[in-house]
């Protein structure tokens, strides 16, 4: 395991394949599709860095996760020390090595992405993580930092919430996060289905916070139970981090029809709720022989991935571009594909029909073809005339996307927001109000996981220089 390969040794070291569960089986159950690296996988893999002191692929890491140095560790056999700087830098280091899109950050910035294939930094991020899980005891436990008798509040417990609130607890402040939804994690839990993050990942990263000192009151919803001037009155500082949870709707005829389902509740009936996997689940869920999913994005490829294992024979998203221009991670692609999923492209729905009592029966839509560029760089796609079909489906899933969360700052008028909602900050995280920050989607609108995750660091470093000034 001695890491004294040269360049050219490196170089020639081919990139691991990450073992996953087989398509057939898999898409008949709910357990983790990707089963990890092996430890002599990962310290392969972890020799294929060519230890650049430019280091491009922290710059290329929302969080600065100081990659050269746990990977070379990693290869070095040392995990211990690998874990311990992974998790000095990354707050959830085995939620991000499961669905942070690596291959558009740190591995995209990888040198040798210009001579063949990136270095696997998800992988080895995983494998590190999951390895310090299973061997916590073996971690030197970082020094006590004296208590700063400051107190924060932390609106939401999803991945800016929680990051915001490790790195404040690190700094010696007492945090308490309020979390609207009866268990933890926010959209890490209700929006990321068991196969891609089990439940027992986000437990462990959320007790190793808890463990810290951070408080978690769930089922207190800010805007309703407790209003922000409260806390703003209770708290030193407070931050915002209670995401985008209103769904984008349709705007077609149907879409209120029985078996039209928004992303955000059908994924959260099956993954926080149980719906479909437990037994003994009071939480209903359609589950339909055709399944048409609206969307071409993570969320999308999540909800048809999710009606396939619930039984959908024909499982299907309807996309009104083409597969290049799809947003979604291209491993969750390939995966689909393999799990039998049918891709109905350049199709644009334009209504939801229904049966005689009312529930869904099919789609009616459009065929598409791409025109010039949009403002988003892709091309648009435009309708060809005459070409209406109708696509069979008793369930339609809904996965445009969402909007902010309203529900805390409908009732704060002095706190500013954009034209769609969300809350204006700066690059810090700090909002109009005095002692208050925000970050994540209630920030950006939907995005990733590790952008929130950024977005609560940031703000806890300036989080900590207000307390320190006050």
């Amino acid at each position: 395991m001695l890491n004294n390969l040269s360049a050219k040794e490196r170089m020639a070291i081919a990139r691991e394949k990450m073992p996953e569960q087989d398509a057939e089986v898999r898409s008949r159950n709910f357990t983790e599709v990707n089963l990890g690296l092996t430890l002599e996988q990962a310290v392969r893999e972890a020799q294929r860095c060519l230890m650049c002191k430019t280091r491009p692929c922290v710059a290329g890491c929302p969080v600065a996760v100081d990659i050269p140095a746990f990977v070379t560790h990693l290869a070095q056999g040392d995990l211990a020390e690998a874990a311990r700087i992974l998790m000095r830098d990354n707050a959830l280091p085995a939620v991000c090595g499961r669905v942070c899109p690596q291959e558009v950050q740190c591995e995209a910035k990888c040198v040798r992405a210009n001579r063949g294939l990136p270095v696997a930094v998800g992988y080895l991020e995983r494998f590190v993580a999951d390895w310090a899980m299973a061997n916590d005891a073996e971690l030197a436990a970082a020094a006590p930092v004296a208590p700063s008798g400051k107190k924060v509040a932390v609106v939401g417990c999803g991945p800016a919430g929680l990051t915001a609130a490790g790195e404040l607890a690190g700094q010696g402040h007492a945090v308490t996060i309020f979390e609207a939804l009866h268990d933890t994690g926010g959209v890490l839990r209700y929006g990321i289905p068991e196969f891609r993050l089990p439940k027992n990942i986000i437990d462990a990263e959320v007790a190793r916070l808890v463990r810290t000192g951070v408080d978690i009151e769930c089922n207190v919803i800010v805007g309703k139970t407790l209003t922000l001037g409260q806390l703003r009155a209770q708290f030193d500082a407070v931050f915002i981090g209670n995401g985008a949870g209103l769904p984008v709707m349709l705007g077609i005829a149907g879409e209120n029809l029985k078996g039209v389902y928004s992303a955000n509740e059908y994924l959260t009936r099956v993954n926080l709720m149980g719906a479909g996997q437990i037994t003994d689940s009071a939480t209903p869920i359609m589950r339909g022989r055709h399944v048409a999913v609206i969307g071409g994005g993570n969320t999308a490829m999540d909800c048809v991935r999710t009606a396939r294992r619930l039984g959908a024979q024909r499982a299907m998203i309807v996309y009104r571009r083409g597969e290049s221009e799809m947003p979604a991670r291209v491993e969750e692609i390939h995966h689909a594909k393999q799990e039998g999923i049918e891709f109905v492209m350049l199709t644009a729905p334009l209504a939801v029909l229904s049966d005689d009592a009312g529930w869904a029966r099919a789609l009616r839509c459009q065929k598409m073809e791409l025109g010039e560029p949009d403002a988003s760089g892709r091309r648009r796609p435009m309708p060809v005339a005459g070409s209406d079909f109708e696509l069979p489906a008793e369930v339609v899933v809904n996965a445009l996307g969402t909007r902010a969360n309203p529900l805390l700052t409908a009732t704060e008028p002095e706190l500013k927001l954009n034209k769609w909602g969300n809350i204006e900050s700066d690059e810090n995280g700090a909002t109009s109000l005095p002692g208050v920050f925000a970050g994540g989607d209630i920030v950006r609108g939907g995005a990733t996981v590790i952008l929130a995750m950024g977005d609560g660091k940031r703000a806890a470093a300036a989080i900590d220089a207000y307390l320190k000034r006050a």
